[in-house]
């Protein structure tokens, strides 16, 4: 078995339901609840976990925000 995602345009989606409908024996159709509520879910995702791993790596650096407050609050009181 195969899986794909297939983006139909709303106004056909009545007809590619009756086409597909020859094969309801042999295919299964469901819908990816994410994507109902995110429709960018995957990319997002994708990018979060690039953005994770530069951070793990190294290439991304990561600021430790509450020396750097105290650094700043040091500096506005001189």
């Amino acid at each position: 078995m195969q899986i794909f995602t297939v983006k139909i345009e709303d106004d056909l989606v009545a007809e590619v339901m009756t086409a597909l409908e020859q094969f309801k024996d042999n295919i299964q159709i469901t819908k990816d609840k994410n994507l109902e509520i995110d429709p960018y879910f995957y990319e997002r995702r994708k990018k979060l976990q690039q953005i994770r791993d530069d951070i793990k790596s190294g290439k991304m650096p990561t600021y430790d925000f509450e020396s750097s407050m105290d650094e700043l609050i040091k500096e506005l009181e001189n």
